[in-house]
């Protein structure tokens, strides 16, 4: 079971314009227009939120139970699920453009300042590129927060040496960038 590009585009879409909406019967619209459109393909929607990003989830209806849990055992394929980003400054479509901009500058950080900081910055370009497709220069603190907190320790496999220079080699990432 998969779901169309051009669904999970105005789905995407819908979802935005009921975040935007002021009227509250406006955004109820959009939002029972998508969820018609989903259920036209056996799909749902939630928003996942936390501090550092909103993310449109969307998923098989029958992953469900009645109590609208998703029930683990009733996933026969991850890949049915979809994840849009929905918060946010970066733009996917300039996804390319954004991580050579960010491997660039983990390559400057690795030449400059030697393996530790060099494998830091690379996990932090791939965290920046493949989470918020933005360059790492433009890091809000939440979003280094998430890279140092949650990120790093769980995708990164660091070493104590990279553990301990964690923050200064996030700075070092932004300091290298803003300097070319």
């Amino acid at each position: 079971m998969t779901l169309p590009d051009d669904t999970v585009t105005e789905v995407e879409r819908l979802t935005r314009l009921a975040r935007e909406a002021i009227d509250p019967n406006e955004a109820a619209a959009h939002r029972e227009r998508r969820d018609d459109l989903l259920a036209d393909h056996g799909y749902t929607a939630r928003v996942r939120s936390d501090d550092t990003a909103d993310v449109l989830v969307l998923h098989p209806a029958d992953w469900l139970d009645e109590s609208g849990t998703v029930q683990i055992d009733r996933i026969d394929d991850v890949d049915d699920g979809i994840e849009v980003p929905l918060s946010g400054p970066g733009d996917a479509d300039d996804w390319d453009s954004v991580e050579r901009h960010n491997r660039s500058v983990a390559e400057r950080v690795a030449e400059e300042h030697g393996e530790v900081h060099g494998r830091t910055a690379h996990a932090f370009a791939d965290f920046m590129s493949n989470h918020y497709a933005k360059p790492v220069e433009q890091a809000t603190p939440a979003e280094v927060r998430e890279f140092v907190e949650e990120y790093f320790p769980r995708n990164a496999w660091p070493t104590d040496e990279q553990r301990a220079v964690v923050e200064e080699s996030v700075d070092l990432v932004q300091q290298t960038a803003r300097a070319a």
